[in-house]
């Protein structure tokens, strides 16, 4: 699932007409480097979920892609904005979503810019024979981030505030392993398929998990780049 539906309110001016992962890095849309990446993961089956001006995203990339080098992805779509007025967040848009989705699957924000990142077969291979809810990748925090998100133990599981032991805080890359139960009871209690359109942010469904040591995690150390501001875009396009 690439995550398209926030409004990028701190990207404006240039998201007043433009859906934040549409605008351009490096001669691509934004979220269009995910979705190649999960393509040559052999990852080709996408849902995107859309909110801000996402009837631009449908018209970009329609229902299906080639990218070149034999790869394509065909795209399905849970349209927040047309069916509710906004964005539902993460967890309520998952869960949105879900009818659209497998037992489990990928999850990455269409905002992100991981360039190098590699959705492999065997990362989803070792998730499934582990057994928990949720596999995270983290990466050192940023200047905009400096405390981070989620601590790292020594045994690979994503810790919660407060717990003894917790190593050091990291910030959360938005790219995620999930499986579907993570989305319902015990730990989400939004009906299936939410059809009120309940907005739920993800954190606290992490945090429950990680608190039952159902949260795995690594450190991703490759370029990435919260592409939340216009200078960081900048940045990214320099010459």
């Amino acid at each position: 699932m690439i995550l398209a539906a926030g409004r990028g309110e701190r990207m404006r001016p240039l998201t007043d007409a433009t859906p934040k992962p549409l605008l351009e890095v490096r001669g691509k849309p934004l979220m269009q480097w995910p979705m190649e990446a999960l393509a040559a993961g052999g990852f080709t089956q996408l849902v995107v979920n859309t909110a801000w001006l996402g009837e631009q995203i449908e018209q970009r990339f329609g229902t299906c892609c080639a990218w070149g080098a034999g790869l394509a992805s065909t795209l399905g779509y849970s349209h927040e904005g047309r069916d509710f007025g906004s964005a539902l967040e993460t967890a309520g848009g998952i869960v949105r979503a879900l009818p659209l989705l497998g037992e489990v699957f990928w999850a990455a924000a269409g905002d992100v810019f991981a360039p190098h990142f590699g959705f492999s077969q065997a990362a989803v291979e070792r998730f499934v024979a582990d057994g928990r809810l949720a596999h995270l990748w983290l990466v050192p925090n940023p200047s905009h981030n400096p405390k981070g998100d989620f601590g790292l133990d020594e045994d690979g599981l994503a810790t919660d505030d407060g717990i003894a032991g917790a190593a050091t805080r990291f910030t959360f890359s938005t790219i995620g392993l999930y499986r579907a139960a993570l989305f319902a009871p015990p730990w989400c209690d939004i009906a299936a398929g939410n059809p009120d359109g309940i907005k739920a942010p993800l954190a606290p469904l992490l945090r429950a998990a990680m608190r039952k040591a159902q949260v795995s995690a690594e450190l991703y150390l490759g370029p990435w780049t919260d592409v939340g501001t216009p200078e960081r875009l900048d940045a990214l396009n320099a010459p």
